[in-house]
């Protein structure tokens, strides 16, 4: 194989006519470039230079490495300078995927951050639910995935979900039930799922359908569930309505309530776990790791409810 410094010695003895030339112009022994002549001639099978007494007159295929060296040479010192530049943060960029509660939650902030402290690194930004982001993510069209799993998730699932993959914990997320302001629940401090049974219920993404579906179950009873969206506002303007009653995830409502919408603790009490997903070998790379840096802090500054 012939590697940069070859081609750099090739370059070197077409511009300046001998091997002392050489050697003097790239720091070198003239015997080094004697040898790397040597070593490069036995890589090619065939003579590159001819011997004129003190000078060296390149052969055909000498002049075709010498010409070749110049271009090669330049994209290998342009792309050194690039990799340089995105391990030293001053260039890169991350394609990160999250859930709508965490991208108008967390994400923002994690975004201001990671422009504040290294403008020339760009973060690309997509809403996705897992486990469409882990897919994503898995697939090489992502580096980072925000995602989440309710208490009660399949273990073996789950873990199918995250194998291989490095995940950082951001935070455990109480789930709440929503009803409308004017609810006979309204002013309690905490309802059971038992208590729901006859309840309409507005349901979210399919993850939260599931959830849904095992908290119910789990109580005795398969739940009416009237209405789908995996919009949050929406799901708030239906309970606010009294077309029915939603779970509703804390973080959510750390952005986004409706004046006629009353939250309330469930029991048993559920949680979600939110973390940001990557791969082992990302992690390393300085803007995945400065992204991740970044969502850690925004969620530590997240307004308590």
């Amino acid at each position: 194989m012939i590697d940069a410094a070859g081609l750099r010695v090739m370059k070197a003895i077409a511009q300046e006519g001998s091997f002392t030339a050489a050697a003097a112009s790239l720091g070198y022994s003239q015997p080094a470039v004697s040898q790397m002549v040597r070593r490069l001639e036995d890589k090619t099978g065939t003579a590159l230079v001819e011997r004129l007494g003190r000078s060296v007159r390149l052969t055909e295929a000498g002049h075709v490495l010498a010409r070749t060296a110049t271009p090669v040479l330049a994209a290998l010192e342009a792309a050194e300078g690039e990799v340089a530049s995105i391990a030293g943060l001053r260039a890169g960029r991350v394609r990160l995927m999250a859930f709508p509660s965490a991208s108008s939650t967390v994400v923002p902030r994690a975004l201001s951050l990671v422009k504040q402290r290294y403008p020339d690194v760009q973060v690309t930004f997509a809403e996705a639910e897992p486990p469409e982001s882990l897919a994503a993510l898995r697939a090489g069209d992502c580096d980072v995935a925000v995602a989440f799993s309710y208490d009660g998730d399949e273990i073996a699932a789950h873990a199918e979900d995250l194998e291989g993959l490095t995940t950082l914990d951001l935070l455990e997320d109480e789930v709440r039930l929503a009803v409308p302001a004017d609810h006979p629940f309204a002013g309690r401090g905490s309802v059971s799922m038992e208590e729901l049974e006859s309840a309409s219920w507005i349901a979210g993404c399919p993850r939260c359908r599931g959830h849904l579906l095992s908290l119910a179950t789990s109580a005795g009873y398969t739940p009416d569930v009237a209405f789908e969206t995996e919009d949050y506002v929406t799901v708030l303007g239906l309970v606010a309505e009294g077309l029915g009653v939603a779970l509703i995830p804390e973080l959510i409502l750390r952005s986004t309530q409706h004046p006629r919408v009353a939250t309330i603790a469930i029991e048993p009490a559920s949680r979600r776990s939110v973390q940001a997903v990557t791969t082992p070998d990302l992690q390393r790379v300085p803007a995945v790791k400065a992204t991740l840096d970044a969502l850690r802090e925004a969620t530590d500054a997240l307004p308590n409810l």
